[in-house]
């Protein structure tokens, strides 16, 4: 057996203990993340998760499945994943899959924020009671998300307590105020009683409306001591669908109608990114109205690539790959600007959400296909080989449209001049 010199055999021993040492030192830095570090740091951009692979949530996806979104995700840049509700397996196994991608590779780094699903009594029957709470359903979304949090609190920054549970236009389940007040307060006293880590920051995702950011109907005593309540505030903005239900901003002016199309469609976008920000400006308006200043971070926003509906061809002519490139860069740019997190409306699509109509616009907001094909605004992260080796449901991640971004264009539909009028 060939013997080593004494000053080798040290030297290989010093370099296998710095070694050791290191990974060490970035296991505890990955454990040691707290939601004030991650969220608004522009190293841990955040993205709403899904994963859903058919057309029902019956079938949930897999561990190994999401493993591979996970680091389809990553590779993508992604620090925080959003799931949405706790009565189905999934956003349990998001945790449980990066918990083994961590044990795989001490290197792996993701933190999820957890939704608490929200309903009000009698939610998706012909008569809900919005002034009273399905107790039952909504304590065990709670606890289910409590015991997750203390389970795996290397991975688990946030709760959120509903999703879009007080704006009025949710008619099938919508919540008062009070209702989420009650469970935020249940979790933050658990967080002072040493029963849930104080680490874990609580909020709700809502829609700007809810944060008193629009009608004044939503202002009370409740909405008000729910600010005070939370950790920060988790608000949604959609311009697109004000494409076609408030299009203040949409349509291409009388002055850029000697613009190519792609430059009407960015002059056109960039509305759409000014008009998101007037949301977030109301309600820090508000926020600040009623003796209050917590930062502020974006719950979800997005930007179809489809529709045949009210944003598609010959109605608001908002929905393609080109627009949701705009709007993506848009937006991750003026958050990081303002040193927000915005959880991006959404990572994949998923056709569980329109059934009945394959084309509807809920199907198409991810940034790429169910079968993992990358939509415009990661083209260049294919080009890079940020995703080689990577797969989903089997594909390796490619362009769509082939890569060919004339076929792309064409799709692309420029939205209608404006009246002189309406400017």
């Amino acid at each position: 057996m060939l013997k080593l010199p004494t000053k080798i055999v040290g030297l290989i021993m010093m370099a296998i203990v710095l070694s050791c040492n290191s990974s060490v030192k970035q296991q505890k830095k990955v454990n040691s993340m707290k939601a004030s570090q991650i969220l608004g740091n522009s190293n841990y951009l955040a993205i709403s998760y899904g994963g859903y692979r058919t057309n029902s949530r019956d079938v949930q996806p897999t561990i190994r499945e999401l493993k591979e979104d996970m680091l389809i995700l990553e590779a993508a840049g992604i620090r925080i994943v959003r799931t949405y509700n706790l009565q189905y397996a999934k956003a349990s196994n998001v945790v449980k899959a990066i918990n083994e991608l961590k044990n795989e590779n001490p290197s792996f780094e993701m933190y999820v924020m957890l939704g608490a699903w929200i309903d009000c009594k009698g939610a998706w029957t012909p008569h809900p009671n919005h002034n009273l709470e399905d107790e039952v359903n909504n304590a065990s979304e709670i606890e289910k998300a409590v015991k997750l949090a203390n389970q795996y609190p290397d991975i688990v920054k946030i709760i959120s307590v509903g999703n879009e549970a007080m704006v009025h236009w949710a008619s099938s389940y919508f919540v008062q105020p009070w209702v989420i007040l009650k469970w935020v307060n249940h979790l933050q006293k658990l967080k002072q009683d040493g029963k849930l880590s104080k680490d874990v920051w609580i909020t709700s995702s809502d829609n700007f409306a809810s944060w008193g950011g629009g009608d004044t109907s939503y202002h009370n005593k409740d909405l008000e001591a729910l600010y005070k309540a939370v950790d920060y505030v988790s608000m949604h903005t959609y311009p697109m669908h004000d494409t076609h239900y408030n299009p203040v901003f949409w349509g291409v002016l009388p002055e850029e109608e000697s613009l190519s199309k792609e430059d009407k469609v960015k002059a056109a976008m960039l509305r759409a990114k000014k008009y998101a920000i007037s949301q977030y400006d109301s309600v820090k308006k508000y926020m600040l109205s009623i003796g209050v200043n917590k930062p502020i971070h974006i719950g979800e926003t997005g930007w179809a690539s489809r529709s045949n509906g009210m944003y598609g061809p010959n109605q608001s002519n908002a929905t393609d790959e080109f627009k949701e490139a705009l709007y993506y860069k848009a937006m991750r740019e003026w958050t990081t600007q303002k040193g927000m997190s915005c959880f991006y409306f959404e990572a994949f699509d998923e056709n569980w959400k329109d059934i009945v109509n394959p084309d509807g616009s809920e199907n198409y907001f991810g940034l790429f296909t169910i079968n993992g094909k990358a939509k415009f605004v990661f083209w260049d992260m294919v080009d890079k080989g940020v995703f080689k080796g990577l797969k989903r449901n089997g594909n390796p991640i490619v362009k769509t449209y082939n890569g060919d971004k004339s076929l792309l264009m064409d799709d692309v539909m420029v939205p209608q001049i404006k009246s002189l009028q309406e400017h």
